[in-house]
């Protein structure tokens, strides 16, 4: 575990280095970006980073500003600010050449801005059930965390999270409900700045965006693939939002080959 400042908020970051390397060029680096509220870089820990480090890959995972062991603040929520955690760490943690960028839920939406914004230092994206900020995006988090921050107050919700899920789910909902109530973040997120259509198709890293066919965030598939000029769409069946946790194998699968298939030093020869 390390503790980073990143440009005035500490982050908790994990690493796992790439085994098994052969060669003198750098491995690929990903960069797994979680989720919002109740989640955190321990999704990645036990799902994708391990299979990933193992295959050759530097894994770099970290805990999002007020969420699991970094920094809580009061303020400070906006998605530019998120952005610009994203691009402090990287300086910080000193990494070379462009990296991949794996989001879930949220923070695909982060990984997604981080890209406009900082292209030269993307080497690809991985949208797992996430989509671009938009108005529309903003307009529906408007709506879900203010849904979030009455709902994950209510203590029958405890006692039914406990009984069924166990104590550890419990305490992430507890856990995010101080986070809604002692911050601005259900403020900050709906206010944050989006992207229209234009800046969305400027995009140039190749896009893979991974869905449950049973989310809404499915109807995104054609739009996505409408507007980014390489763009791949899966679909998988039988999964919900919570896909990353319900197909992990087929997730890691796809993830992985997106980002062999995009890896200047891959194509160069390189493990």
């Amino acid at each position: 575990m390390a503790m980073i400042d990143a440009g005035g908020v500490a982050l908790h970051v994990e690493r796992m280095p790439a085994r098994h390397t052969t060669g003198g060029a750098p491995p690929p680096t990903v960069v797994f970006v979680h989720g919002m509220l109740v989640d955190s870089l321990v999704s990645y820990y036990f799902t994708l980073a391990p299979v990933f480090a193992a295959a050759g890959i530097d894994v770099i995972m970290y805990d999002l500003r007020g969420h699991g062991r970094s920094e809580r603040r009061a303020d400070g929520y906006l998605l530019e600010d998120f952005v610009g955690d994203l691009d402090a760490l990287l300086d910080r943690l000193e990494v070379a050449g462009p990296v991949h960028l794996v989001g879930n839920s949220y923070g695909g939406t982060i990984a997604f801005s981080y890209a406009a914004r900082r292209p030269e230092r993307v080497a690809s994206v991985s949208l797992i059930e996430s989509e671009p900020a938009t108005d529309a995006w903003s307009r529906k988090m408007a709506v879900n965390l203010a849904r979030a921050g009455v709902e994950f107050a209510r203590t029958d919700l405890h006692e039914r999270l406990t009984e069924e899920h166990g104590a550890h789910a419990t305490r992430r909902v507890r856990s995010a409900s101080r986070l809604l109530s002692s911050s601005t973040m259900a403020r900050d997120i709906p206010a944050s700045r989006v992207l229209d259509e234009d800046e969305i198709r400027a995009v140039r890293a190749p896009v893979l965006a991974i869905y449950g066919s049973e989310s809404e965030l499915a109807a995104q598939e054609p739009w996505l693939r409408s507007l980014l000029a390489h763009c791949r769409t899966v679909v998988v069946p039988d999964q919900e939002h919570w896909v990353l946790m319900g197909a992990t194998q087929q997730v890691s699968e796809l993830v992985s080959e997106w980002v062999r298939a995009h890896d200047a030093r891959v194509e160069a020869g390189s493990p």
